[in-house]
């Protein structure tokens, strides 16, 4: 059966996917090859200047404060509220961030940060004609659809249906359509085991999860044995500091081991964006213990003549710390699938 770009709700314990085959118009439920009865973008995520942990005051002494109107609590956030606030906010901005950010993205291009680290030139997926690859958190799919260009098999998901909704005007747009489009969690991955060659993402889902050891996890799950795994982050450093691109932004305002994580909350006092903070040591540890081994680290300089501000990444913070962690690590040939 030829699909079009798939977009379907994957719910905990449902496999089946909302698929259109192509010139029929014809939406059918089927279940997929790869995804097992089991159950969060890359538009790189950068949220406005005033806000992000990094924005909080350290001397809040109630742990609250109000950043460019939303009220900001300093507080615990689990998983399924994680989810489901970060899914709301998505699908409510994805079509203002696309306006703002699609030019740079590209709508088929696999940009890993705001310094401009481009997959095309830095090759830290290595060959992938011909790879079954998963994107995790994909936005708008840009870069998915980047690797159906270059030839491997392309599964891609969001938790956000507004972003998946941008992939697929994105597909006709750009007339490169991603064959799998997903909405998941990230914390619970609707694929079977040992799927996937690659399994990337350029600042999706993985800050934005509470349980980040468990996405770990799943993706060394999904990863066939040799298979690799590369994703970007906010580099943990910049969560001492506000998210400003300016002088302000260079003062340090809270501790890089507070891992409490940063919650907007809406007039009702419910959680509407939540992100969550690792060191850089967190992140080693949960790699090791998904039993995946680090291969490099990279943290992209800021390149000379790179004028554009994004969010808290500016050529004055830029040119001072490192605004972005690259991770690439594999999965062992020998590393037993599970049970």
């Amino acid at each position: 059966m030829s699909l079009t770009a798939t977009w379907g709700v994957v719910e905990a314990g449902v496999s089946r996917v909302l698929v259109k085959e192509v010139g029929s118009g014809v939406d059918r439920v089927v279940t997929c090859p790869g995804w097992a009865g089991r159950q969060g973008a890359p538009g790189v995520r950068v949220r406005a200047p005033a806000a992000r942990g990094g924005s909080l005051g350290a001397g809040a002494a109630d742990g609250k404060e109000t950043s460019a109107g939303v009220e900001v609590e300093q507080r615990d956030a689990g998983p399924a509220e994680s989810a489901r606030a970060n899914r709301r906010w998505w699908d409510g901005e994805a079509d203002a961030y696309q306006d703002e950010h699609g030019e740079f993205l590209g709508d088929a291009d696999l940009l890993w940060c705001p310094e401009g680290v481009r997959e095309s030139e830095a090759r830290l997926l290595g060959d992938v004609a011909g790879k079954d690859a998963l994107e995790v958190g994909c936005g708008a799919a840009q870069g998915a659809r980047w690797l159906v260009t270059a030839g491997a098999r392309v599964t891609a998901f969001d938790v956000s249906a507004g972003q998946l909704l941008q992939a697929r005007r994105l597909d006709v747009r750009s007339g490169v359509a991603v064959p799998r489009l997903v909405q998941a969690d990230a914390q619970q991955l609707p694929f079977r085991s040992a799927a996937f060659d690659l399994v990337l993402s350029a600042f999706g889902a993985i800050p934005f999860v509470a349980d980040s050891a468990g996405t770990m996890r799943e993706v060394a799950r999904v990863l066939r044995p040799g298979g690799r795994l590369v994703f970007s982050v906010t580099h943990p450093v910049r969560w001492v500091f506000p998210d400003d691109p300016g002088p302000a932004g260079l003062t340090v305002r809270q501790p890089y081991f507070d891992r409490t994580p940063y919650v907007e909350v809406d007039a009702r006092g419910e959680a509407a964006y939540v992100e969550h903070h690792r060191t850089l040591g967190d992140r080693v540890r949960e790699l090791v213990a998904a039993g995946l081994v680090l291969d490099d680290l990279l943290e992209p300089e800021w390149p000379p003549g790179h004028l554009r501000e994004w969010g808290q990444w500016s050529p004055l913070r830029g040119r001072l710390l490192p605004g972005t962690a690259v991770w690439v690590a594999h999965k062992p040939a020998g590393l037993p699938l599970p049970g």
